[in-house]
C-alpha cells in the first residue's frame, strides 16, 4: 500500500481508538499524527496537482516552460561546454583520439570510382581502353580500388599531423560555437517533444517515493508532539 495512505490510515485508526476508549493521550497522539501526514500529503499532492483556492499548488506544470530552460541550461554548462566538446575531440591523450575509423569503413566510394572511370574515359587513353573492352574493362579494378581508398584515407587520419590539423580547425572559435549552436538546436527539438504531463509524470515517478516519506514523517513527529502535548496538558 502507498506509504501516505497506510500512514494516514494508521493515524486515523489510533484517533478513533482514542475517542473510542475516551482516552486523551491516544486520540491526541492520533489527533496530531493525522494532522501531520494530512499536511504534508497535500504539500506533496501540491507539487504535481493544483488545487483550486491553494495558492502556489500545481507548481510544476505552471512552471512547465521554466522547467525545460532549466534542464537546457543544465545541459549546455554543465556537458556541452566548450572545453567538454574540445576535450572530446581531442582526446586528452593519444589512446582515446577520436577514431573516424570505423566511419570511412561505412562510406560509399563507389561514386570516386566511377569519377575515375569518367576521367581516364575521357582523356587520350579513352579510345585506347575501347580497344580492350572501355568502360567494362575497368569494372573488376572497382573493389579493390575502394579498398585501397579506404584504408589509404585511414591510415592518414590516424596520423598525429591529421589531429593536428583538426584539432586547429576545430579551436576556431567560429567552429565551436557552431558546434554548441548545432547541439543546443537537437535539445531543443527533444524538449519540444515534452509536454506538461509528461514533465509531471516523469518528475513524480522520480521522487515520488522519497516524498511519501514526508508523510510518514510527519505522522510520527505529529503523534510524538501530540503526546507531549497530553501530558503537558494533564499535568496541569
Amino acid at each position: 500500500m502507498n506509504k501516505s495512505i497506510l500512514t494516514n490510515l494508521i493515524a486515523a485508526t489510533i484517533l478513533a481508538l482514542g475517542w473510542g476508549l475516551q482516552n486523551d493521550f491516544v486520540m491526541m497522539i492520533g489527533l496530531f499524527a493525522l494532522s501531520g501526514a494530512l499536511t504534508n500529503w497535500l504539500a506533496v499532492h501540491m507539487l504535481f496537482e493544483k488545487v483550486p483556492g491553494l495558492v502556489g499548488s500545481g507548481v510544476i506544470p505552471n512552471r512547465f516552460e521554466a522547467f525545460k530552460e532549466a534542464i537546457k541550461i543544465l545541459m549546455m554548462e554543465q556537458f556541452f561546454t566548450q572545453e567538454n566538446i574540445d576535450r572530446f575531440v581531442s582526446g586528452g591523450n593519444s589512446s582515446s583520439k577520436l577514431n573516424l575509423g570505423s566511419v570511412i569503413q561505412k562510406v560509399d566510394l563507389s561514386p570516386s570510382f566511377d569519377k575515375l572511370v569518367e576521367v581516364i574515359m575521357n582523356s587520350s587513353f579513352g579510345s585506347m581502353l575501347g580497344m580492350f573492352g572501355g568502360v567494362e574493362a575497368l569494372t573488376p579494378l572497382k573493389e579493390p580500388f575502394i579498398l585501397s581508398m579506404k584504408e589509404s584515407i585511414i591510415e592518414i587520419t590516424e596520423k598525429e599531423e591529421f589531429h593536428q590539423l583538426l584539432q586547429s580547425e576545430i579551436d576556431q572559435p567560429e567552429m565551436m560555437a557552431d558546434i554548441r549552436a548545432k547541439v543546443a538546436e537537437i535539445i531543443d527539438a527533444r524538449l519540444e517533444e515534452l509536454t506538461p504531463q509528461l514533465v509531471k509524470e516523469m518528475v513524480q515517478q522520480m521522487i515520488q517515493e522519497h516524498l511519501g516519506w514526508l508523510v510518514v514523517w510527519g505522522g510520527v513527529f505529529g503523534g510524538v508532539i501530540g503526546l507531549f502535548s497530553a501530558i503537558i496538558i494533564n499535568i496541569r
